[in-house]
């Protein structure tokens, strides 16, 4: 384990209370194969998790009632997209609430919001899966992690991914999920300019009429990190034109990352504006950071890293 995650561990124990890490959702590929008769569409990604992200806790209340309180950075930006009840949070818990004995479903959640909204890093999907994850081990409901599934694909496409919060390639709408057992830990910067972005408008600028390949074959392992950094040049994002499209800031924090001595290799993560961009080592990934947080004082920007598969 590195000192980062050791660092979040600790911070979430020392809570008192039962925690969870929403982690940040990071699609270092996404290729967009096409639209189905349904009107959504089929995609292959490449998805990590980092170790930054929403955290959440819980604890026992008053019997027949469930409550959600939201701070953070982006506590506002949350409660003015969302009304209370309309929540993933929420939402989750009461769907894991219709599964457990009568009595249970009556709990205080805190979520304190640290991943930007409608960024593409996956917040609300994360915060869905934490949710899931919590209240079925605080609960002691023992469901499966298909059980889990299940409940998360009625919540949303991605909710499954987070579930999983390992490095995976998600094809169908996003819930078809195989583990990426060979991708290496990646030292990250994540950067948000802001001007969050509707999934659904990006991809309403789309060209549906282009055929597209999925993903390279992925190898069962890496040798090194700068072999990973060259088979992930072979990928894409089909989302990063369709955004620009729709958005001045799509390309700017790929952009500003891409210009940094020391990338290795930036993109787009997502549907969202924001974006990752990889490093030799978590220090180069710090300097990486003070040097974007500098030249854009604004903007979101943190230092992490991803797990390995």
């Amino acid at each position: 384990m590195n000192s980062l995650s050791e660092a979040v561990d600790k911070a979430l124990s020392e809570t008192g209370r039962p925690s969870e890490l929403a982690r940040a959702k990071i699609n270092l590929a996404l290729h967009v194969i096409g639209r189905r008769a349904d009107g959504f569409h089929n995609i292959d990604s490449l998805v990590v998790f980092a170790d930054v992200g929403d955290v959440l806790t819980a604890e026992t209340a008053e019997p027949g009632r469930m409550s959600l309180r939201i701070d953070g950075a982006f506590a506002t930006a949350l409660s003015g997209r969302t009304g209370h009840r309309d929540n993933l949070v929420i939402r989750a818990a009461e769907a894991l609430a219709k599964l457990a004995p009568d009595g249970l479903g009556s709990t205080k959640l805190a979520l304190t919001k640290r991943i930007p909204v409608a960024a593409g890093l996956g917040g609300g999907s994360a915060d869905a899966a934490a949710t899931l994850h919590l209240l079925n081990r605080m609960w002691k409901l023992g469901l499966s992690a298909d059980a889990l599934a299940g409940a998360g694909i009625k919540l949303g496409a991605d909710v499954p991914m987070c579930l999983h919060a390992r490095p995976l390639v998600a094809s169908g709408m996003g819930e078809k999920i195989t583990t990426a057992s060979g991708i290496p830990a990646l030292p990250l910067v994540l950067a948000f300019p802001g001007g969050g972005l509707p999934t659904a408008s990006v991809f309403a600028a789309l060209d549906d009429d282009q055929d597209r390949a999925g993903l390279p074959p992925l190898p069962s392992r890496f040798d090194s990190l700068l072999d990973f950094v060259f088979w992930l040049r072979q990928t894409r994002n089909d989302l990063a034109n369709p955004a620009a499209e729709v958005s001045s800031l799509a390309r700017a924090a790929a952009g500003a990352l891409n210009r940094d001595p020391d990338s290795l290799f930036a993109r787009m993560s997502g549907s969202g504006t924001s974006a990752f961009g990889i490093f030799l080592s978590l220090r180069a990934a710090d300097r990486a950071a003070a040097r974007t947080q500098a030249d854009h004082p604004y903007w979101w920007v943190v230092a992490t890293m991803s797990g390995a598969g």
